[in-house]
């Protein structure tokens, strides 16, 4: 069987991770037909007037599923995020972060395994603005409907129970934000009725990142909104060695996208010095969500052996490997797996 897979390189060193990752993809036996598109982002407007072009978007709808390599977004400026307008042109309501730890990396903690369930589609980015020229005043929206954190709660639940996980904690600021974050908690209390077999508490967005700097072992699964998932995410990479080893997914109820998380890292395109750990575990995310669990499980014994190793690392993590080294001697330990 051979899936067909949308793959969008992205830009900056995004089609060097991305190369490296379908490398490593070949060793398990899966076989896949990739459609691809090369123009994404700043590189696509000039071609086709917007950095995410309609074919693209069909190009999803079409195969269900795509592994994205990073793209550039303009701060403060320039056109809107490709990230942000994929999730809510496909609806991809679930924005999943898993942040585990894994060996030779340097850390404050051991055993980090956190997974975070972020809603992807409203919150304070539905970008509902406005600015009021009289008074120079600016407005954003934080809409936050029942319907969107009912779905990302399920969803959340459901993970837990489907994956044997045990523990799920519901982020919120209730306490001052009562008819929004008041209502997200509410809808999660609910929700937990359902599953009397996962703990579950809840904690306020502030003590929850106080927590997670001091005992982020007695977390599991956290769901919360937009805004506050968005921050607890990068934090959550940061306690296992940043954006650059973590995996990233956003999924709907039809398509899903699988991302590398980390920026573009345009000073260093090129180069074959980036590290391709976070797409190739975010290509761990879409095998098992392909149910080919037997190759998910080989990339990820063969990944754990290349970093106990240390023997071929990229320079971010202490070594010498260049990106295709990296991928080469990881493919290797893959295909021995299978």
């Amino acid at each position: 069987m051979s899936y067909r897979i949308t793959l969008l390189p992205g830009d900056g060193i995004g089609p060097e991770v991305t190369e490296a990752t379908v490398e490593v993809l070949a060793a398990t036996g899966v076989e896949f037909d990739w459609v691809r598109h090369e123009k994404l982002g700043a590189n696509a407007v000039d071609d086709y007037g917007t950095p995410l072009p309609e074919h693209v978007i069909d190009s999803i709808r079409g195969t269900r599923i795509a592994l994205k390599g990073p793209v550039t977004t303009p701060v403060g400026k320039g056109f809107k995020s490709v990230n942000v307008q994929l999730r809510q042109k496909l609806d991809l309501y679930a924005n999943v972060r898993p942040c585990k730890s894994l060996p030779g990396i340097e850390t404050p903690f051991k055993d980090v395994d956190l997974m975070i369930f972020r809603e992807n589609t409203e919150g304070l980015y539905s970008g509902l603005e406005s600015y009021d020229e009289r008074h120079d005043i600016a407005d954003s929206v934080a809409r936050i409907s029942k319907a969107g954190s009912k779905r990302i709660i399920s969803f959340c639940f459901e993970y837990a129970r489907t994956h044997s996980l045990d523990k799920v904690t519901v982020v919120h600021k209730a306490n001052i934000l009562k008819l929004t974050s008041g209502m997200f908690l509410k809808l999660a209390q609910d929700a937990a009725l359902s599953y009397p077999e996962l703990a579950f508490n809840d904690r306020i967005i502030d003590n929850m990142c106080m927590q997670l700097v001091v005992r982020p072992q007695e977390y599991n699964c956290i769901v919360t909104t937009n805004l506050f998932g968005d921050i607890l995410s990068d934090l959550a990479a940061g306690l296992v060695g940043g954006l650059g080893v973590v995996a990233g997914a956003n999924i709907g109820d039809d398509y899903a996208v699988f991302e590398a998380v980390h920026g573009s890292a345009p000073d260093i395109a090129g180069q074959s010095k980036a590290n391709p750990t976070a797409l190739i575990r975010s290509a761990e995310m879409m095998l098992r969500h392909l149910g080919e669990t037997t190759a998910a499980d080989a990339l990820h014994t063969a990944l754990v052996e290349i970093y106990t190793d240390g023997s071929f690392l990229t320079g971010d993590q202490g070594g010498t490997a260049s990106t295709d080294e990296f991928a080469r001697k990881l493919a290797e330990r893959v295909a021995n797996h299978v």
